[in-house]
């Protein structure tokens, strides 16, 4: 039996929260493995990269969700009753539910919804000398994810909504006021969500069968019973928030038109196929993900090393996805190394690896696939702008992370 390699320090918590997606992949390269073991909040964890391990962190029969998450991160990002922390037939049924809403009809709903809601925001901007994407993203995409969920929004209640939706997604990587920000954000919109998915039982809201807020409020479990208002206001949210989340792409990707002018050339003259590739490639390059945990179903030997049940093990994603192993020149942007990728399930996994339906790969990918493909049509093909001196970096240590600048663009022209 091989001993799996370890980091020495005592405990690691504070160096994630220092070196956030470098802290994986910076550990891997200096111990030289696929494979090592360290402490994270007092507890024994296991790390692993690789294609070869996502394969194993993605088998069911190895490993499960629940207890995985920390209370930090379902209190203000997932939820605690939400499906991330969900195995086995549970898990599976309620999968299906959200797949069901993923039907190429619905995504093209969505990707309308997208385009028309930056049209509408845009008009706000002919007097305006500076206009941050980031902020103007969270806006459009929580508009459209609302729409196309069936959530009714007043006109004066966007912004409000689309900020608490954000300081969820930006606690997850935090400490202090930022996190305690994410929580009592959580609190608010679960509060909000719970009273709409109740007015819709009691048909006092009507809502479009088939939409996303009538399938949560009206889904059945195994064992025929309705989910609970908390349950399917959480779930509802883990529609909704990721698209708005979809913003710091919108902002990488006004990043990558900038630093690439043939890229936004080919962009604006594409069809779907280059587009596809490049917003690929987005999700490929920027960071979004830094890692995600299971816990071990029961003893197992994996290439002579041996895994404890209950152990809590982390996959490096952000690594994997810039894995030299895996991809040509992985600190480049190239749309074009997605021209014949052929799919792998493990080898790119920016919102998680294996499969869509009955696996734990995040079933929002094509929502973000086709927000980011309708806000790079329209900030290519629809509109010319200036983009002004700034800070166009981003931390990798920041987690979550975006252009620091949040992406400012000026002297705005319709085409």
């Amino acid at each position: 039996m091989k001993t799996v390699p370890k980091d020495r320090k005592l405990d690691q918590s504070i160096n994630v929260l220092r070196e956030g997606y470098r802290f994986l992949p910076k550990r891997f390269a200096k111990l030289d493995t696929d494979i090592f073991e360290t402490r994270l909040l007092g507890e024994k964890v296991i790390c692993l990269t690789g294609e070869e391990g996502a394969k194993l962190f993605y088998d069911k029969e190895k490993f499960q969700r629940k207890g995985a998450l920390p209370k930090r991160i379902e209190k203000s990002l997932f939820g605690e009753n939400a499906i991330q922390g969900m195995d086995g037939d549970p898990h599976e049924h309620r999968k299906l539910l959200f797949m069901s809403l993923m039907t190429p009809e619905k995504m093209a709903k969505l990707g309308r919804l997208t385009s028309e809601q930056w049209r509408k925001q845009a008009e706000g901007w002919k007097n305006q000398k500076n206009i941050v994407l980031l902020e103007e993203a969270k806006i459009v995409l929580c508009q459209a994810a609302c729409q196309w969920a069936g959530v009714p929004l007043k006109e004066g209640e966007v912004k409000k909504r689309a900020n608490l939706l954000w300081a969820m997604v930006d606690a997850f990587g935090a400490v202090g006021s930022r996190h305690r920000k994410g929580r009592k954000a959580r609190v608010n919109a679960e509060k909000w969500i719970k009273e709409l998915i109740e007015n819709i039982r009691e048909g006092k809201v009507a809502a479009e069968e088939g939409s996303a807020i009538y399938e949560m409020a009206f889904h059945r479990d195994l064992e025929g019973n309705h989910l609970s208002t908390q349950v399917a206001a959480e779930e509802l949210l883990n529609v909704i928030r990721p698209t708005v989340a979809v913003a710091a792409y919108v902002a990488f990707g006004a990043l990558a038109l900038h630093d690439h002018v043939e890229e936004r050339e080919k962009v604006k003259e594409a069809q779907g196929d280059y587009i596809e590739r490049f917003a690929q490639e987005i999700r490929r390059l920027f960071p979004f993900v830094p890692f995600l945990g299971a816990r071990v179903r029961k003893d197992f030997m994996w290439d002579g090393y041996s895994f404890e049940k209950d152990t809590l093990v982390l996959i490096d994603v952000h690594g994997i996805d810039h894995d030299r192993r895996l991809w040509e020149r992985p600190n480049q942007f190239s749309p074009e190394r997605f021209k014949d990728w052929k799919g792998g399930l493990f080898d790119f996994i920016p919102q998680g690896g294996g499969e869509h339906y009955t696996g734990h790969r995040c079933p929002g990918e094509w929502i973000t696939m086709e927000a980011i493909k309708s806000s790079l049509e329209f900030l290519t093909r629809e509109i010319e702008y200036e983009v002004p001196s700034q800070d166009l970096s981003y931390s990798l240590s920041r987690m979550p992370s975006f252009p620091k600048s949040g992406f400012r663009i000026q002297e705005v022209e319709f085409k």
